[in-house]
């Protein structure tokens, strides 16, 4: 049994459907390929299942958080606390803006951003905070709205690998002042390409991204840029798509948390055995990926691959130990917990057409790995 971390067959009960878009829309009348019918149809329909004033689909989830700060008017002389472990655009993002990533250091089992360290990178230059759900727990959303309502400071939920996720009854992208998601093939409501979307309540907020997503044009009058602007503009054929999946995404989201279930209830005992799962429950979380904490990840990386199961490293090192972003790290300070992440943790194969039995093959071979004796 050969059982790839990245399935190639994600799209393949859709494939007639999506023959289908791509002729219809490439020989419509029209001819309008971006930012169409077909990207407002979407946009109303993630607006009513959200229940958000406004959500703008945007070229990516990475070019939708820096519309988001662009709009916000974060830029030179600001400070953006981001987390120190997690994907590129945290912190790329933030610079692109003109602005500075301040590292926090997260949790030693969630791997989410910690609210005191949140709390203590926070000055009196800090524009916003952006923590980010990660892998399959949602960050401390309440505790991350005080904070940002008690200091004065805008909250960017980055949810772009929680669409769908759930805390104490609010949706994830509906915490802060506006949230993002990401279409990317592999997240939860992935897609055939780029792609991602800006949710918010704030309709100055919204109009703002609206703009800066078409090059600074307002929608209604050609060639008047208003703003300078960047091009992150939605493709039609994903639109149309997207639609088609969007009533499957309920079903899709319960397989991966009923096998998610199934993961942490096997993997519980082997603590003492240098593996840990992440927490049990299902409020808060997200289920985009399961993700383990192994003392010896690479030799249980080793070992799953001699039972044909492939698995994942997610961020190697920790945002501000790479080259790109370390310029922009304190000196003297250290984030320990988000380098025992970068270290230990290792993803599991979770996507939604997995087999009952393939899910009991994933964990039995997870299960027989010696580990590390306490």
């Amino acid at each position: 049994m050969t059982l790839p971390f990245f399935p190639p067959d994600l799209f393949d009960h859709d494939r007639d459907v999506l023959l289908e878009t791509v002729y219809r829309i490439g020989t419509g009348a029209g001819q309008r390929f971006i930012l169409g019918d077909r990207t407002a149809a979407f946009e109303q329909a993630l607006r009513l299942q959200l229940g958000a004033a406004d959500v703008v689909a945007c070229g990516s989830g990475t070019t939708a958080l820096t519309l988001v700060l662009r709009a916000m008017g974060v830029g030179a002389g600001d400070e953006v606390v981001v987390p120190a472990f997690g994907c590129a655009p945290l912190a790329s993002s933030v610079i692109s803006v003109g602005a500075t990533p301040v590292f926090a250091d997260v949790h030693p089992w969630t791997m989410v951003v910690e609210p005191y360290e949140v709390e203590s990178a926070i000055s009196g230059r800090t524009a916003a905070i952006m923590p980010a759900h990660m892998f399959s727990v949602m960050a401390d959303m309440p505790t991350m709205r005080e904070l940002a309502i008690r200091h004065g400071v805008r909250l960017v939920e980055d949810s772009a690998v929680a669409q769908g996720g759930e805390l104490a009854g609010l949706q994830a992208g509906r915490w802060g002042d506006a949230g993002v998601f990401s279409f990317v093939q592999v997240k939860t409501f992935g897609s055939i390409g780029e792609g991602g979307a800006v949710v918010t309540d704030d309709a100055e907020l919204g109009r703002m991204v609206r703009m800066l997503r078409n090059h600074g044009q307002d929608g209604h009058t050609r060639f008047v840029h208003h703003v300078v602007g960047h091009n992150s503009r939605f493709d039609e054929v994903m639109a149309d798509f997207q639609l088609h999946r969007l009533p499957g995404l309920a079903a899709r989201l319960r397989r991966r948390a009923e096998i998610a279930d199934y993961y942490t209830e096997r993997f519980a005992p082997l603590v003492e055995r240098g593996v840990q799962p992440p927490p049990p429950g299902r409020d808060g979380r997200c289920f985009y990926v399961y993700s383990l904490l192994a003392e010896r990840r690479d030799d249980l990386k080793r070992h799953l691959a001699t039972r044909g199961v492939g698995s994942h490293v997610y961020y190697p090192a920790p945002l501000p130990a790479q080259p790109a972003f370390a310029p922009y790290a304190r000196p003297g300070q250290y984030w320990p917990h988000a380098e025992l992440a970068s270290a230990r943790t290792l993803a599991l194969p979770i996507y939604p057409h997995l087999t009952d039995a393939q899910v009991e093959h994933i964990a039995d071979a997870v299960c027989d790995f010696p580990g590390s004796p306490r």
